[in-house]
């Protein structure tokens, strides 16, 4: 009943009746189990993306849209939420906060999206020469493939992945996203001609989809997007070592050809990768925030959420971000980690 408290305090909420509080209690003591409404799931979710404590921008929790998919009965209407969740996120660059909220998880088997995000790019293995794309998704990739998914005859660095999708009593099977659900951003360099011929891309809206959504005790598959902060792209996706490991190829057509530590190549390297992405998604009118106003906008959350009583919680690591950390006001602060419900949850 922690829920129905949570909403009965918030001015924001819609409040809970006496009646609907004493129908709740009888489907618990009955069913062990109860339906939230459209309103309670609305809110159940806002206040599960401000309860986040891995998030940076969750100043902007009451702007959390949903689509309420708890009536999918197939694996093809769980396809359709996803691509219409990836159609009207995207909102031809000008992203939209939203979660897709799946049948609840009762028993053994649950739908279920086995995409880390909605849109990612495959990652092909072959024998002494790598990876050729994302080598976090070549495991993932093979197990596409052994579900019928066909790569492309000419294999890139950046061919988007199919859904996985499975349900109670339903094979995984994978789908093809259609073109129009994936808007992709070709990366270019405000100064550097030679970028653009790297050929490098990546997509507008990070719809996290292998994550639960808990309200009120009750577990909800449920993909759900911000926007990108630029450095996600930049300075961990292409840049770490173990994903698509750019910081070299950058460095050495930069000219930094010396490759001492105390040249600092790799951080001379990160900021110019960073300034194109920023660059890149501003030219295309694709919604991005960069480090540093993410860092103040989630101050100001803070001084919201102590301005209103409620405790401010969050993963330190998380929350600074991973390119001029030292700069960051968040660098000096320490978060109390405590995860609150509603929440986002990694699945179990």
């Amino acid at each position: 009943m922690a829920f129905l408290d949570l909403l009965e305090i918030e001015e924001k909420g819609p409040g809970v009746s006496s009646g609907r509080r004493a129908e709740v209690e009888r489907d618990i003591r009955r069913h062990r189990f109860y339906e939230h409404s459209s309103e309670e799931l609305l809110w159940g979710s806002r206040f599960a993306w401000r309860h986040s404590v891995r998030c940076v921008g969750r100043i902007f929790w009451p702007q959390l849209e949903i689509q309420d998919a708890r009536r999918v009965d197939s694996l093809d209407a769980l396809a359709e939420a996803c691509f219409k969740h990836l159609r009207e996120a995207t909102n031809g660059g000008v992203i939209r906060p939203m979660v897709t909220v799946l049948p609840p998880n009762r028993g053994a088997q649950a739908w279920r999206i086995w995409n880390y995000q909605l849109v990612r790019y495959a990652g092909y293995t072959a024998e002494g020469s790598g990876v050729l794309g994302d080598p976090s998704e070549a495991a993932f990739t093979q197990r596409c493939v052994s579900a019928g998914w066909q790569p492309p005859i000419h294999k890139s660095r950046f061919d988007v992945l199919p859904l996985m999708l499975s349900g109670p009593g339903l094979p995984e099977r994978v789908f093809v996203l259609p073109q129009d659900c994936v808007l992709e951003v070709p990366l270019k360099h405000p100064d550097f001609e030679w970028f653009e011929e790297m050929g490098l891309r990546w997509y507008a809206v990070p719809v996290v989809s292998n994550m639960v959504l808990e309200i009120g005790g009750i577990q909800y598959p449920a993909p759900f997007n911000g926007w990108y902060m630029g450095t996600e792209i930049g300075a961990r996706n292409l840049a770490d070592t173990e994903r698509y490991n750019l910081l070299p190829q950058i460095a050495e057509k930069m000219g930094v050809g010396e490759r001492k530590e105390t040249s600092l190549w790799r951080d001379r390297a990160l900021v110019e990768l960073n300034r194109a992405v920023l660059h890149s998604y501003k030219q295309a009118g694709v919604r991005m925030v960069d480090h540093h106003t993410a860092a103040q906008l989630h101050v100001r959350f803070e001084e919201e959420e102590q301005a209103e009583g409620r405790p401010v919680t969050g993963i330190w690591s998380w929350l600074v971000p991973p390119m001029s950390g030292a700069l960051s006001p968040l660098w000096s602060r320490t978060y109390d980690e405590t995860e609150y419900s509603p929440n986002f949850l990694y699945r179990e």
